[in-house]
């Protein structure tokens, strides 16, 4: 049975939240929906156990949440002021997600609402951050969102709490996953996608010409495979490269992805007015990739174009944390009923759950 929770006092309620689904161990305590506070957001980076390897071990990021979590857990609490009795609830990420990682947060939130008789909120990874401008921003539905992370690009239209339209998405590599490929192919080190900005500064966007994939047709899939390759391409046309090349590579390569997005945000922009011309468009850009300071400006520009509204959090909350994760937990707890306990973690979980999987699916759900 769930709990119903539809009938409680929801001008505060006080949320725990956890979120394990990558390399971030992170717990927060928020306290919503009226105040909208966030008491506390410990995140723990993983960086020295996956540096030696390039990129992110899945079996090396599960043992490390299992060592840490209970420590960031208890910090986090003591942050905010609080004891179990405290809290209304507790929230951890189900999925989508590396699974090791996924079961070690939410059987974690799973033994403190057990024992401390709270209600368990099993959330969505990719709903925590679509509802992190609402946090953040107060903002009123419906909206549009371009999610851009290491696993996903996606656009999707947010039109209520667990109402998601996908409108277009990646048919290969996500975006950041295409930023550390490339970091990989030019020698970088790890985190791959902060090195190519850092280079991209001091580099020629115009010494090579890359291209823009799809944007000559219609929709808002996009596609980073052939970029990609093109990059190899020349790259190895010149070995061996000099830094200066390295650099002029990245910034050709950030610049495409730019343009890239920002067109496909003005399309996804124009397809809003359509479908609600009453209500001002606002387009909230959330995910690792959102921390692409020249990606930010882009879409900046193309929301100021059709004068629309630009969100981006701040850089805290656009990559993995629990603060989303305990704010989608209040919203749901204020619409009622939460789970029970006998809801598993997922590795995948589609926010649109009528959109078909682009890069197929198997017993384990939708890839995309």
């Amino acid at each position: 049975m769930k709990t119903d929770f539809s009938d409680c006092d929801t001008g505060s309620l006080t949320v725990l939240g956890i979120e394990t689904s990558c390399d971030e161990t992170a717990a927060a305590v928020v306290r919503g929906p009226a105040d909208r506070q966030i008491l506390s957001n410990v995140i723990r980076s993983q960086f020295d156990e996956h540096k030696a390897f390039g990129g992110v071990v899945p079996e090396i990021a599960a043992r490390a949440h299992i060592e840490v979590l209970d420590k960031i857990v208890q910090q986090a609490m003591d942050e905010a002021g609080c004891s179990f009795d405290d809290i209304d609830a507790v929230a951890a990420t189900a999925g989508p997600g590396l699974i090791g990682g996924v079961i070690v947060g939410f059987l974690t939130a799973k033994a403190i609402a057990m024992a401390a008789a709270k209600p368990l909120i099993a959330v969505n990874h990719l709903e925590g951050h679509a509802l992190t401008a609402r946090l953040t921003d107060d903002l009123e539905f419906p909206f549009l969102l371009l999610l851009v992370s290491g696993g996903h690009s996606q656009f999707l239209l947010v039109k209520g709490v667990g109402d998601y339209e996908r409108l277009g998405t990646t048919i290969d590599d996500a975006i950041g996953e295409a930023f550390d490929k490339t970091a990989k192919l030019l020698g970088l080190p790890y985190p791959g996608g902060p090195n190519v900005e850092r280079l991209a500064r001091e580099g020629d966007v115009n010494r090579f010409k890359l291209p823009r994939p799809l944007l000559d047709r219609p929709g808002l899939d996009m596609s980073f495979a052939g970029l990609k390759t093109a990059l190899r391409t020349q790259a190895k046309k010149l070995e061996p490269i000099d830094d200066q090349t390295v650099a002029d590579l990245c910034a050709g390569f950030q610049r495409a992805v730019s343009d890239v997005l920002a067109t496909r945000t003005s399309r996804a922009l124009g397809l809003f007015k359509d479908r609600f011309p009453d209500v001002q468009p606002t387009i909230v850009v959330a995910g690792g990739v959102a921390a692409n300071a020249e990606i930010r400006s882009a879409l900046l520009e193309a929301a100021k174009r059709v004068d629309a509204r630009f969100i981006a959090p701040p850089m805290a909350l656009c990559t993995d944390n629990a603060a989303m994760i305990a704010w989608a937990g209040i919203e749901r707890l204020r619409l009622g009923p939460v789970d029970d306990m006998a809801v598993s973690p997922r590795p995948r979980w589609p926010l649109d759950q009528d959109a078909s999987g682009v890069l197929g699916s198997g017993k384990k759900g939708a890839k995309v």
